[in-house]
């Protein structure tokens, strides 16, 4: 049954996502944008690491991606609650868990498929990285995706208004973009800075990945970025469905 529930609401909100084809590909403007004219300045300068500029960028950009698109998912519910959407589900059979599952593996697919087409871009311009290190990163995204989307559902059932969770939003994934070293590496800050960075959790996600883009699969980073991407995901899920089963949804 939870499978089943699962992918019923899997698929109604997959088609609610492929009926507005310019907003899922507008998502992918922004690290589009980075890529296209951030990404030139970086060529010949020296960030450190083992790999290329675009090796060390792409993935920043693909967790950045995953960053701020899952962590705005909860808008969605809160748009359903004023339509009565949520009462309506309330009154089904339906998993609880499934209503959560449903939404997060929804956000998971647009997110790695905008994913794919922003490292189809960078191709273009010059990465080069082995296939089994990018679909590494694809599945760090989906990880990345399901634990924040779960989270923002979680926050979007206890807030009533935008106005109130936008700002929150926005308070927590900025500082988490700039202290994880998403657009440069953290090697390059001073250290009191890269000591405070080790406390985001995704700046082991992002080391791990720049790991994978150049061929290193076997390395301390890796293995600290699976756990924590692992964990976060877990836990994620846990505190979301919670939340769900709590307020009846």
């Amino acid at each position: 049954m939870l499978l089943q529930d699962t992918a019923l609401i899997f698929e109604r909100y997959l088609r609610q996502t492929l009926r507005s084809k310019f907003a899922m590909l507008f998502g992918v403007l922004m690290p589009l944008l980075y890529l296209l004219f951030f990404g030139p300045l970086l060529t010949d300068l020296p960030l450190g690491g083992g790999g290329s500029s675009w090796q060390i960028l792409v993935p920043g950009l693909l967790l950045q991606l995953g960053l701020f698109g899952a962590a705005f998912a909860g808008f969605m519910i809160i748009v359903e609650k004023s339509h009565g959407v949520v009462e309506r589900m309330r009154v089904t059979p339906v998993s609880r868990l499934a209503l959560l599952l449903g939404r997060v593996l929804r956000d998971a697919a647009v997110f790695v498929f905008q994913a794919v087409l922003l490292v189809l871009a960078a191709l273009v311009m010059g990465l080069r990285a082995p296939v089994a290190g990018i679909l590494i990163g694809f599945a760090f995204v989906a990880l990345l995706t399901v634990s924040l989307a779960s989270l923002s559902y979680a926050l979007a059932m206890k807030t009533s208004t935008p106005h109130a969770f936008g700002p929150t939003i926005n308070a927590l994934t900025m500082p988490s973009m700039l202290l994880s070293g998403l657009m440069l590496p953290m090697s390059l800050a001073p250290g009191w800075l890269d000591a405070l960075s080790h406390v985001m959790p995704f700046r082991y996600l992002v080391d791990a990945m720049r790991d994978a883009y150049v061929g290193s699969y076997a390395t301390s980073s890796m293995l600290y970025g699976v756990l924590v991407a692992v964990g976060l995901t877990g836990i994620a899920v846990t505190v979301g469905t919670r939340v769900f089963r709590e307020a009846g949804a």
